[in-house]
């Protein structure tokens, strides 16, 4: 399956012979592909490359996504003697994908490169939509740049090698999808008991790859519609940020779900949500990730957090809010005390 995209591909499934045809046509002068240690064991070897290339490898987690680790990426580059005829593989999770194309992007002014997701959570955000960047002080995505790859191949049956709390990770993106803007994907979603109900991930990633790029076909970078695409982003990435470590911590799909919940009630108490689009959210969500508590973080810490996200102006907090299942509206003015109270009554 192929999805057109802005002046890329994003294909779905296709057999490796195509990815091999593609690169060959290209005539790079050097390949190099970027993994961490858990591709590296599970996703590699599928991958059969024809021709000759070179791997870095770089440890696994959010807590590598910062611009010490590109440092050391450029400089294993330079090493293989890249130029700028050069190809970088982004082989991995969100963190391959963002840092290596933000590094590909920067080194001598930009090479190409292609993003192979091999998680639910890269597969059908990451990887869409040319955001690129690492994380400053604690705080996410706060480097980088908007660039596409070349292309964006996609692989179904990676998703085989994931740990059940990591594809439960990549689940809320796709119910997130569901919620801004497929009633009727949402209404196929809140029928499942568990992720263990799907038995076809092909159509699922499928049909959210194809709403994100219908969002970033019109929005490329992020000047209007395509700010519905955080929704529970900002919540759910202060909550991230404070449980990055520790025994309460919580994964990226996690916090957002919580974060989709908590704005969801912000939403309500705005009197834009209805309560019952409110209760069918909250039991969907409570069902797959258990309920939030609160009293795991820090409140003033959080709103610490959620004042620097990019998406505020003006020492404004603006969000993205459902005001009902199927739509979103973007930028919308939150107060730290409607934060606050959703927690509380949370």
């Amino acid at each position: 399956m192929i999805l057109p995209s802005d002046n890329y591909e994003v294909i779905v499934d296709s057999p490796w012979s195509h990815f091999n045809d593609f690169i060959e046509a290209k005539n790079y002068s050097k390949i190099v592909v970027l993994v961490d240690e858990n591709t590296k064991k599970y996703c590699y070897e599928a991958m059969p490359l024809d021709k000759l290339h070179s791997l870095i490898e770089i440890p696994s987690g959010e807590q590598q996504k910062q611009i010490q680790s590109c440092s050391s990426i450029w400089e294993q580059l330079l090493a293989h003697k890249c130029d700028r005829n050069s190809l970088l593989i982004n082989l991995g999770g969100g963190v391959i994908g963002d840092m290596g194309g933000f590094c590909a992007s920067t080194f001598m002014r930009g090479i190409d490169f292609i993003q192979v997701p091999t998680t639910l959570l890269s597969q059908i955000d990451a990887s869409v939509g040319g955001k690129l960047g690492v994380d400053l002080n604690g705080v996410k995505n706060m480097v980088g740049l908007f660039n596409n790859p070349r292309m964006v191949w996609v692989q179904t049956s990676f998703l085989s090698t994931l740990p059940k709390r990591e594809l439960r990770s990549g689940f809320a993106e796709l119910v997130k999808h569901a919620l801004i803007l497929d009633q009727e994907l949402w209404s196929e979603l809140k029928k499942l008991e568990s992720l263990d109900d799907i038995d076809n991930w092909q159509d699922l990633v499928f049909r959210s790859i194809e709403i994100k790029n219908k969002v970033v076909l019109q929005d490329p970078k992020e000047g209007g519609l395509r700010k519905i695409l955080n929704f529970g982003h900002s919540i759910g990435h202060g909550i991230e940020t404070l449980l990055l470590d520790g025994p309460n911590h919580l994964v990226h799909g996690e916090a957002v779900a919580h974060g989709m919940l908590i704005e969801s009630k912000i939403s309500v108490n705005k009197g834009q949500l209805s309560v019952e689009d409110y209760n069918s959210i909250k039991e969907f969500i409570q069902k797959i990730y258990g309920i939030f508590d609160s009293s795991q973080i820090n409140i003033q810490e959080l709103l610490q957090v959620i004042g620097k996200d990019k998406k505020n102006k003006g020492g404004v907090i603006l969000m993205a809010l459902i005001d009902q299942i199927g739509h979103c509206q973007q930028a919308v003015e939150v107060s730290p005390a409607e934060i606050v109270s959703a927690l509380q009554e949370l």
